[in-house]
């Protein structure tokens, strides 16, 4: 069925609380340090799953899939999602835990992806592939055909998620359940902001910057990684994980009192 706004509300706002509930538990268990990753990477994960449903919208909306089997595509496409990131996170972690000057190829690597969010537009992140124009001339069906669409998006997007949560925490369980929280009530999610699409329009600059600060931070890590904490007679700065929470969470903010307050309802700015 398609589920109502009061409806969808509910199911973020109880998937939300499991995750702060499950971060108190983290600290109680871990201490401060732990639990402040978790929410850094959760909400930075959340925060990127946002810019990635609007793009959803856009593939679902543009291969005309029906409302009622899109909760099925979501569904089937977060479990792609899952399994992705299940394979993507050890082997991220691995090369971590050899390669300390990997942190400069995963920070120019965000902060390439911030600049072309910077300078993109939601509605050109998808055009129709090479693959879909296949499984379109082959007669596949539409929820196939926007299934493999989700789940290429889906790889695509966890190149960039998968580096910004290791930019803000190495411990893989953290990574893990971070990521887990973040695609939780994603389906609900989804139906909640189809009606935001034109209205949250400075979320890409924040994301963007978000990106962008966390690989900067990457590369200060990498260089006191190779021992390097001078260039220039210049000290490199260490940004604690407090003031990473406090970039994401206030990014996230102003980004989207922004963007309610740019525009009207309908989605038109206001002059």
């Amino acid at each position: 069925h398609i589920p109502s706004n009061r409806e969808s509300t509910l199911w973020v706002s109880f998937y939300a609380l499991l995750a702060v509930i499950f971060g108190g538990i983290i600290w109680s268990l871990f201490g401060a340090t732990r639990a402040n990753e978790f929410y850094a990477g959760w909400l930075t994960e959340y925060a990127l799953s946002v810019d990635n449903i609007f793009v959803f919208i856009i593939i679902l909306a543009s291969l005309k899939v029906q409302k009622e089997a899109q909760q099925l595509v979501l569904l089937l496409g977060i479990m792609l999602t899952i399994a992705i990131r299940a394979l993507l996170i050890p082997l991220g972690a691995a090369l971590i835990s050899r390669f300390a000057s990997i942190f400069f190829l995963f920070g120019i690597f965000l902060i390439y992806t911030a600049w072309q969010l910077a300078k993109g537009n939601e509605d050109e992140e998808w055009k129709e592939g090479k693959v879909v124009g296949v499984l379109k001339k082959r007669g596949f069906s539409t929820f196939a055909i926007a299934l493999v669409a989700l789940g290429l998006t889906n790889l695509v997007f966890s190149l960039d998620s998968i580096p910004a949560i290791f930019g803000l925490t190495k411990d893989p369980y953290i990574v893990t359940t971070a990521n887990v929280f973040a695609l939780m009530g994603l389906r609900q999610l989804y139906f909640l902001l189809e009606g935001l699409l034109t209205r949250l329009v400075f979320l890409s600059k924040g994301l963007s910057f978000i990106l962008g600060f966390i690989g900067t931070k990457m590369i200060m890590e990498a260089f006191h990684g190779i021992g390097i904490d001078d260039i220039a007679g210049v000290h490199i700065p260490e940004i604690g994980l407090e003031l990473s929470l406090g970039v994401i969470i206030g990014s996230l903010a102003i980004t989207t009192v922004a963007s309610l307050t740019a525009t009207r309802k309908d989605g038109s700015e206001i002059i």
